[in-house]
Formats: structure tokens, C-alpha cells, sequence
């Protein structure tokens, strides 16, 4: 399982978690999924992999609750 981070031209972020990144990128940027739908292009910015779905949702969950994103800033610099 991954966790991921993507991106759009207007810097406009989403983080999510999958069991296949390549398939899910693609559906993101064919406006498959309501969250981003009309907001891509988007790209990769971050992905870690994980051993099980479990652990993956934590560390996204972890991300998603940042304050103020200033963690997420230090993962990604």
C-alpha cells in the first residue's frame, strides 16, 4: 500500500493512500474522483509504501491532520 501526496499547477494539494499508485494517479487525473475532479493536472510529489492497508491509513491519517500543514512541509522538504 502507498500513501501519497499529488499536486496541480495552483499548487493545490491531496493526499491519499492506494494498493496502486500508477491506476490511481491516472483516475485523478481523468477526473474520476469527486475530491479532484476538474482541479488536474496532477502529479506525484511524495509516496511512501507501506507493508499493510492498516499502516498506510495511519500515516495518512497522521498527514491529513497536520496544523497548519507545517509538518507536512518538513516531509516534503
Amino acid at each position: 500500500y502507498t500513501v501519497y501526496i499529488i499536486e496541480n499547477i495552483q499548487r493545490r494539494r491531496y493526499i491519499g493512500q492506494t494498493n496502486n499508485l500508477e491506476f490511481r494517479i491516472n483516475k485523478h487525473n481523468s477526473n474520476k474522483i469527486i475530491s479532484t475532479k476538474n482541479r488536474g493536472p496532477w502529479k506525484i510529489i511524495f509516496n511512501k509504501r507501506f507493508n499493510t492497508r492498516k499502516k498506510s491509513m495511519a500515516y495518512e491519517r497522521f498527514l491529513k491532520n497536520q496544523k497548519g500543514g507545517i509538518g507536512l512541509k518538513k516531509i516534503l522538504n
